[in-house]
């Protein structure tokens, strides 16, 4: 559906895009947290810009968000994203002030209770897949770097051959906030990537693609590959790919790697997400990986 932005708004989209060089799916992210508070407005007769709706207004939008399920970190996602243009609105001159200023909502503070995997039910969620057809060789390359990097889901789907550094037995993963982090592949892991990669034939693209469209895959398309590991293995656990993402940051912990060097490899935006941050330099990030990765044969 085409958007009937005003230029101030278009200016601000091209403006994150081109000043403060944003990648497209932050700015098109933004755009559509956009989308839905002008929706909105139009759904309810408010005939003014953004920037021109009182906090009275703003707040009769997040009680629709509410009663429609949004959480308070989905909706405060969206509150950042109409208060940055509401400042570039201020900067030009649109607006004496941003009502969204400080405005934000209290998120619960709860705890995700995942279930917890061992090393060897990890490792069987690997082996669940061969090594015998291209096709399996691709499935069980998805999970070697789902549980050997700690990949969150659209990080693997974002990933492209050319994120592979082979000279250096590297990753470069694209996380949250448009951050990139390198991840360093065990011996392991590197291996059987190479032999994928031998599979795949193309030095462009995609990393892992569907089998028939040879799109990238999506984040159902990777949480259809795990659950047909744990089928296989026989694991009667809920288990998703963020579980897989979690055994990889607990079993580094369990094994004494220090919890500042877990944070980096995690790719967590604050210390506070993983415990107390310890600098470490790239030795003891390839020293962290080669410890926990173990050969699933």
């Amino acid at each position: 559906m085409k958007d009937n932005f005003t230029s101030v708004v278009l200016g601000h989209l091209e403006y994150q895009l081109q000043v403060k060089k944003l990648k497209p799916l932050t700015v098109n992210d933004i755009r559509c947290s956009l989308r839905k508070v002008d929706r909105f407005c139009k759904a309810k007769g408010l005939q003014k810009d953004l920037w021109q709706l009182s906090l009275q207004e703003y707040i009769q939008w997040i009680n629709w968000l509410q009663e429609q399920k949004q959480t308070a970190k989905s909706i405060n996602k969206m509150l950042s994203h109409v208060r940055s243009l509401i400042d570039y609105a201020w900067q030009i001159e649109k607006v004496d002030r941003n009502v969204l200023d400080g405005f934000y909502l209290k998120e619960p503070e709860t705890t995700a209770i995942y279930d917890q995997l061992t090393i060897e039910e990890a490792q069987n969620l690997v082996k669940a897949f061969g090594k015998i057809s291209r096709t399996e060789r691709r499935l069980r390359a998805v999970m070697l770097m789902l549980y050997g990097c700690g990949l969150r889901t659209l990080e693997l789907c974002r990933l492209s051959v050319n994120d592979i550094d082979l000279d250096r037995q590297e990753v470069r993963v694209h996380g949250k906030g448009d951050k990139e982090r390198v991840i360093p592949l065990s011996d392991p892991v590197f291996s059987e990537l190479l032999v994928y990669l031998r599979d795949r034939n193309s030095k462009r693209g995609p990393l892992f693609r569907t089998e028939i469209k040879k799109t990238a895959l999506g984040n159902k398309d990777v949480g259809d590959i795990v659950q047909m590991a744990v089928a296989r293995a026989g694991l009667k656990k809920t288990i998703t790919p963020r579980t897989l993402r979690h055994a990889f940051a607990s079993h580094l912990l369990d094994q004494g790697v220090d919890i500042g060097v877990i944070s980096m490899l995690m790719g967590h935006r604050s210390p506070s997400e993983t415990g107390i941050y310890i600098h470490a330099q790239e030795k003891s990030l390839k020293a962290a990986v080669f410890k926990m990765t173990k050969e699933s044969e």
